[in-house]
């Protein structure tokens, strides 16, 4: 039995930092807007 508390806590420990780390990159990092632009091959217009 305390194998299993033992590994519940280190899972649980895990899991808690990697919520942390998700949390702080969608709180702390912004992205930057860019414009974007591709071409487009002309058979999308021409229905071939």
């Amino acid at each position: 039995m305390p194998s299993l508390i033992r590994f519940l806590l280190v899972t649980g420990v895990l899991a808690g930092l990697v919520w942390g780390a998700m949390l702080a990159l969608a709180t702390f990092v912004e992205p930057t807007p860019r414009e974007m632009s591709q071409p487009v091959p002309a058979g999308k217009f021409t229905g071939k």
